[in-house]
């Protein structure tokens, strides 16, 4: 059996970031449940925010942090990308970021969609900004994304109730994605294409 790769990708700007604790709490509770299912995983958080120089970027740098970062997000078996809310959008800096991915990379991967933000009125930002970013790569994201604010998500954990029944839904969802994953079926597609 081949191991399969869980990467996750935080777009958060702040230290700490709310963000990245959701981002890496989903990470590492996909993996879980995974390996409860007999499905071997790797997991790994891609903290945008913590490389260096990502914001002067001005094309692909070929080898350094910044190359690692990205290929492990194109070889990626599911990804977990979350971002905090600014005015009605994911952050610039996580854009920036994807602006450099290969456009091939991403074709039928899996893609759990997770967002932080201020108050409900960013919610919609799931569905309207990062759905259709990753729609454009070709890839599929689940059906459940989750938005959270602090009430939804603080000192790193889920409030229980609807916001837990809601992430466990994204979990589920996640660990079926896995579950019908073969190795190289996106890589074969991604070169055909």
């Amino acid at each position: 059996m081949s191991t399969l790769n869980i990467v996750g990708l935080s777009g958060g700007l702040s230290s700490p970031s709310r963000t990245l604790s959701l981002v890496e709490l989903t990470v590492a509770r996909i993996g879980a449940a995974a390996s409860a299912a007999g499905i071997a995983t790797a997991t790994q958080v891609v903290d945008i925010a913590a490389l260096d120089d990502i914001g002067a970027l001005r094309s692909r740098p070929g080898s350094d942090p910044v190359e690692a970062a990205l290929e492990a997000v194109e070889k990626a078996d599911l990804l977990v990308a979350g971002s905090p809310v600014y005015k009605g959008s994911y952050s610039g800096l996580f854009k920036h970021f994807v602006d450099f991915l290969d456009y091939r990379g991403l074709i039928d991967l899996p893609v759990a969609l997770v967002a932080t933000g201020g108050s409900d009125r960013h919610a919609l930002a799931i569905e309207h900004q990062l759905r259709p970013l990753f729609a454009f790569f070709q890839a599929q994201p689940l059906g459940t994304g989750i938005f959270f604010t602090e009430r939804d998500f603080g000192n790193g954990e889920v409030t229980p109730g609807a916001s837990q029944q809601r992430f466990e839904q994204l979990v589920d969802e996640a660990v079926r994605a896995l579950a019908g994953a073969r190795r190289g079926d996106r890589a074969a597609k991604a070169s055909a294409a």
